[in-house]
């Protein structure tokens, strides 16, 4: 069953950066990354994150509902998910190891 919760969160977390029509983008010359925000339609945050240059995921990325609650807190390095994510699923927070972008519970 954590299998399918875990999936079905990533799932939505890939759609949802599809769906958003809304965000704003700023170059960060610290870190040399695209700062990245996402909008919900009714205006609340979404997700945060960064982009590399060549457009791969990169560092720290939280999602949002749309009441503007955290719901995922997610890393990735190049592009593939490392380390550990938290789920909020039922208002309890649920840990996801990822190594080599491969979940293990």
């Amino acid at each position: 069953m954590k299998k399918y919760i875990v999936i079905l969160a990533a799932l939505f977390i890939s759609a949802s950066v599809f769906a958003q029509k809304e965000r704003t983008l700023t170059l960060n010359k610290e870190t040399n990354l695209i700062d990245v925000v996402y909008y919900h339609d009714n205006g609340e945050i979404s997700q945060t994150g960064s982009y590399t240059a060549d457009g791969k995921l990169e560092g720290k990325w939280i999602s949002f509902d749309k009441e503007g609650e955290k719901i995922v807190t997610a890393f990735y390095k190049e592009g593939k998910k490392i380390g550990k994510w938290v789920y909020i699923i039922d208002g309890k927070p649920k840990e996801v190891d990822y190594s080599k972008n491969i979940a293990s519970l």
